[in-house]
């Protein structure tokens, strides 16, 4: 028997259910819920998002990366692992094991990228004597 493939309606639920637990994370919360003024907007766009990513849908059309650059002051490397965390149980509860897994490798994917530019790593020292 092979697993139920993953549908666009799979994607708004698991959607809405990650951003209610984003928004009451102790960690997450705070930084989401003061930059984020209309939730079903932006659970729509992070659909549309997701089903760009996911199914190749071409319903984004943002620059996720300049998003992320406005607040670039507020997201620190621990906040990645934590959203990272919250997708990985999020999508483990809701997803069928394979489905799961590929989106939380992209996800992974993701967040490293946006992590490189928004809070790269100290440049090496060359002191020299």
């Amino acid at each position: 028997m092979t697993e139920p493939t993953l549908v666009d309606e799979d994607l708004k639920h698991l959607v809405t259910l990650f951003y209610t637990r984003v928004r009451a994370d102790p960690q997450l919360g705070p930084v989401f819920n003061d930059v984020i003024s209309d939730w079903p907007e932006h659970l729509d766009r992070i659909t549309d998002f997701w089903s760009s990513v996911v199914f190749a849908s071409g319903r984004y059309k943002g620059n996720p990366l300049a998003m992320h650059m406005l607040h670039a002051d507020r997201i620190t490397p621990p906040l990645f692992d934590r959203w990272l965390l919250l997708w990985a149980d999020t999508t483990d509860a809701l997803l069928p094991r394979e489905a799961a897994a590929a989106v939380q490798a992209r996800a992974s994917r993701i967040a490293e990228t946006l992590r490189a530019v928004i809070c790269p790593p100290p440049p090496l020292r060359t002191d020299q004597t």
